[in-house]
């Protein structure tokens, strides 16, 4: 088998690179890759990488990300977020691959309190949101070989994250200030890349069926906290790891969203109910705090 890996250099690019390359030949391309066009701005380019490498699988870690900044470049966020996926799927489908793709919580409004289902109908707040949905509206009528995992609050020990701009603040101030009104459940880069390989396994195990298993899927670890008791978990569990860790916060306040305005916004309810993908692929996903505990005790 082989895969091709659009992404690798970010978080969860990194940690597909760990956890595709026992399933075959990986082919794994960042925009500055020099062998094949991993560029998501170039999408001839794209095209020809699908054209000439031919894989069996195409998995697409690549994105903008940077959701208040693609208020201001939408047209920028549109062609890496929707119509580089697109080239991804039509070529794809051209060979009859497949395309496992990520997209986010921010497809939704964030509206109610309940966990969100596939099924429900998306409402995006933002341009970075709007670009997503497009980029699975595409992906799905392009090639129906595809697996599209919805995740939101992603962090890895590798690059910035959410506990290390914790650890450092609350090494710098006496009081921290953290919004308490948006749920949801952190995730890591190394769950999700772990959960796509055995879906992909799975994908290219007979005697299933493998194309009763292509759609979307929400993928974030199991239970929910707002960022507010996010932080307080992550300085507690630090001392724990690290008794000698000078913290120097004192206080930990909670406040609503509009204490930190935004050029986008921010959905208040992410939370993602898992029960198809669990079912579907034979998972159970682990408690948020796992991951965070793991990522703490690899950080500090």
């Amino acid at each position: 088998m082989r895969i091709l890996l659009l992404g690798k250099g970010g978080q969860v690019g990194w940690e597909l690179q760990r956890s595709l390359s026992p399933l075959g030949e990986l082919i794994a391309l960042d925009q500055n890759s020099t062998d094949f066009c991993g560029d998501f701005a170039n999408l001839a380019g794209l095209a020809d990488t699908v054209r000439s490498v031919r894989p069996d699988i195409i998995v697409n870690a690549a994105a903008h990300t940077a959701v208040d900044k693609a208020e201001s470049e939408p047209e920028l966020a549109r062609t890496l977020n929707a119509l580089a996926p697109e080239v991804l799927a039509q070529e794809a489908a051209k060979l009859g691959a497949w395309l496992v793709h990520y997209s986010t919580d921010y497809v939704f409004d964030g509206s109610g309190d309940t966990p969100w289902v596939e099924t429900d109908v998306p409402a995006p707040l933002s341009v970075y949101g709007a670009t997503k949905l497009e980029g699975e509206q595409l992906i799905a009528a392009a090639n129906p070989r595809h697996l599209i995992f919805r995740t939101s609050w992603v962090y890895a020990a590798r690059g910035g994250n959410f506990a290390k701009t914790m650890l450092r603040l609350a090494q710098e101030r006496e009081r921290l200030t953290v919004i308490n009104d948006q749920i949801g459940a952190p995730t890591g880069a190394d769950l999700l890349a772990d959960v796509t390989a055995h879906a992909i396994r799975q994908l290219t195990q007979p005697p299933a069926s493998a194309e009763a298993l292509a759609g979307i899927y929400h993928l974030v670890a199991a239970g929910e906290t707002n960022w507010f008791e996010y932080a307080k978990h992550v300085l507690a569990q630090a001392q724990l790891v690290q008794p000698a860790l000078q913290i120097k916060a004192n206080q930990v306040d909670p406040v609503p969203t509009s204490a930190f305005p935004t050029p986008a916004k921010r959905p208040h309810n992410s939370r993602l109910n898992t029960t198809k993908l669990q079912t579907t692929f034979g998972l159970r996903l682990p408690a948020w705090q796992t991951g965070v505990n793991r990522l703490l005790a690899e950080i500090i």
